[in-house]
């Protein structure tokens, strides 16, 4: 399995830290205890005390209590608990930020403070790593819940935090498609003259650490006979490590897709902050919660 060689990787990290924000949540206590089973990191937990001990004890997991990898931090608020979590990373006790059962709008408040905030001064981009059924590589899109409809210099800076991400896991020289409708420039396309520009840039070398193709449609970003089929021949067409969308429906719509059509299991994190956020939906398993940590872990070397 692609997605748990990466909890693998994670193991052989160190020690690392984890600040959860409102960590009430049983999903999310499920994902904590299994990453404190697998050795993948320590775990400060933001949140009603009371309720995060009962989750523990529900689960059969008493003997967490006394395990001193995992913190219980009390606080009285959902903000609060944001608050604190954000604090403990900007301060370096933590290593990585991760979202509870907290709205995202509430989180992402305390990563924007200006105080004691995460921001860098980079656009904040959601990078998703699926592992699909049938494909023998790892498949990213971005940027499917963050940028609503990213202009050239922000999806430049979502490849980059894309890039990123993707070295964390391996791929050393990811291949970025620019997704569009079709794969040729078309002026009344703005997302065909964004791929187009992008591709130049990358040739030029004002993107750097990859290579990147576009405009390419999905079908021949993803599969080689679909390329082939159409006569396009570069080193990105039929073998896309990272998918860029144009616009944040597009992505939300991929991702969904990926996951409920496709059966496929997927691990995110919101890149560019001073440290990797992982800020999964409430909805989503205790399984792809453990992934999406051991994804954040394995970014947080860079």
């Amino acid at each position: 399995m692609l997605l748990y060689s990466l909890i693998e990787k994670a193991t052989h990290i160190g020690p690392k830290t984890v600040a959860v924000a409102a960590a009430e949540d049983s999903e999310v206590i499920e994902a904590v205890l299994d990453a404190l089973d697998r050795n993948l990191a320590n775990f400060i937990l933001y949140g009603n005390e009371e309720e995060i001990r009962t989750i523990i004890r529900l689960k059969a997991r008493e003997e967490e209590n006394g395990n001193d990898r995992l913190k219980i931090v009390h606080t009285n608020s959902k903000a609060e608990s944001a608050e604190q979590a954000v604090k403990a990373v900007s301060n370096k006790e933590a290593n990585v930020l991760m979202k509870g059962n907290i709205s995202t709008s509430v989180i992402l408040k305390a990563v924007l403070n200006k105080e004691y905030g995460l921001r860098t001064g980079n656009v904040l981009s959601h990078t998703a790593v699926f592992e699909v059924p049938g494909f023998e590589r790892f498949v990213i899109v971005t940027d499917a819940a963050m940028n609503i409809a990213p202009d050239l210099e922000q999806k430049t800076q979502i490849i980059n935090n894309a890039v990123q991400l993707a070295k964390s896991i391996g791929i050393d020289l990811p291949r970025v498609a620019p997704i569009a409708a079709v794969e040729v420039v078309n002026p009344s396309m703005q997302a065909t003259l964004d791929a187009a520009a992008l591709t130049v840039m990358n040739k030029r070398g004002q993107i750097s650490g990859c290579i990147i193709d576009g405009p390419l449609a999905l079908d021949n970003a993803v599969s080689v006979l679909a390329a082939e089929h159409k006569g396009i021949h570069s080193e990105v067409a039929g073998k896309a490590d990272i998918l860029l969308v144009p616009a944040i429906e597009v992505g939300n719509v991929l991702y969904k897709s990926l996951i409920y059509f496709a059966n496929a299991k997927v691990g995110a994190v919101i890149s560019g902050a001073k440290a990797p956020i992982v800020l999964t939906s409430r909805a989503d398993s205790a399984e792809s919660k453990l992934y999406s940590l051991a994804l954040a872990l394995c970014a947080s070397q860079y």
